[in-house]
């Protein structure tokens, strides 16, 4: 790359390897019969907690492929936690790593991408008569806690 071009990514070779976390959290609203449904396991596609956990483990693994400029991690865990309540789930996702570089766009996306699978396996109920989703919405996605050392 020349020094006139905008897109660079961050040199980490010279910062020192050691340990980082950060946790995400998120929020998907959600009606009151789905939560119904998901506590009842009477959802068509199956259990979406366990498949957004799934989900959240290789969104966070495939983050260096989705986002540009973000480097390509060792990471070291991945914990995936679901709470259902009353008026939808939240979703929360801890990584660790031995690395250069902070773990915060990877627990991002692992956050995002479980709460998008939630609303995968959940969207059919959702829907209202035009097909539309009113209620329905994702919010809140922000990283909770970051350290590192």
């Amino acid at each position: 790359m020349n020094e006139k071009d905008p897109y660079k990514m961050v040199d980490i070779g010279e910062k020192e390897i050691i340990f980082r976390t950060a946790q995400a959290i998120g929020f998907i609203k959600l009606s009151k019969d789905t939560i119904k449904a998901i506590l009842n396991e009477k959802i068509s596609k199956g259990d979406p907690l366990a498949v957004a956990e799934i989900a959240c483990i290789q969104a966070v693994k495939k983050t260096s492929d989705l986002i540009p400029m973000c480097h390509n991690l060792q990471i070291s865990k991945i914990n995936a936690d679901f709470i259902l309540l009353e008026n939808g789930v939240e979703a929360r996702c801890q990584v660790n790593s031995y690395s250069k570089t902070g773990v915060e766009m990877e627990a991002l996306t692992g956050v995002t991408v479980a709460l998008l699978t939630i609303w995968d396996m959940v969207k059919y109920l959702e829907k209202d008569l035009a097909g539309q989703y009113p209620d329905t919405v994702i919010t809140d996605i922000r990283i909770l806690e970051k350290k590192k050392g």
